[in-house]
């Protein structure tokens, strides 16, 4: 209710202010500068109320066990590319390696930038590349003898030559496939 109050006292009378400070006397100017100057001052105070300064955290946070089931998040570093009908990623997996993966792909001429972004619970939230790019793929990782891997369906023609899009560098095609 007190914001509401405050954007009808701003719709109302910051408009009176502003055309009592062109129009007015000496002391009608002061008295619209003082009003707003007091709607700044309550817009101020209420942005405050609604958003505190400082967030809390949780007091028990830190006496929580980590779950043992929950996977490491990372940003694995692709160790070998097919790309076809599809692109095919490998890297070496960790002891704890995630069941899914967010991909990234972006064309630029015949170069095939990649990001690849590993971590739990990719459909409940927001994350740093689901923020940032439109097209995010969320695939299932295959993990076999210490390789994980994972296939990205793609549009267009083949011949793309697979870039890694954090460095930069053109990832080498797979050697057994």
């Amino acid at each position: 209710m007190l914001a509401l109050s405050l954007g009808v006292a701003w719709l109302l009378l910051a408009p009176l202010s502003l055309w009592l400070l062109v129009k007015g006397s000496n002391r009608e100017r002061a008295g619209a500068l003082v009003t707003l100057a007091l709607l700044e001052c309550g817009t101020i105070a209420m942005d405050s109320t609604v958003r505190p300064a400082i967030p809390l955290q949780p007091v028990v946070a830190h006496a929580l066990p980590a779950d043992p089931l929950s996977c490491e998040a990372g940003l694995p570093i692709p160790q070998s590319a097919t790309a076809g009908r599809e692109l095919v990623l490998t890297w070496a997996a960790g002891p704890r390696e995630c069941g899914t993966a967010e991909v990234v792909v972006r064309t630029r001429g015949r170069k095939l930038l990649v990001w690849l972004r590993e971590s739990p619970g990719l459909d409940e939230r927001k994350t740093p590349l689901t923020l940032r790019h439109k097209d995010v793929y969320a695939l299932p990782v295959r993990v076999e003898d210490g390789v994980a891997s994972l296939a990205v369906p793609l549009d267009g023609k083949p011949g793309y030559i697979p870039i890694d899009g954090r460095t930069g560098r053109r990832i080498p095609a797979s050697v057994s496939r």
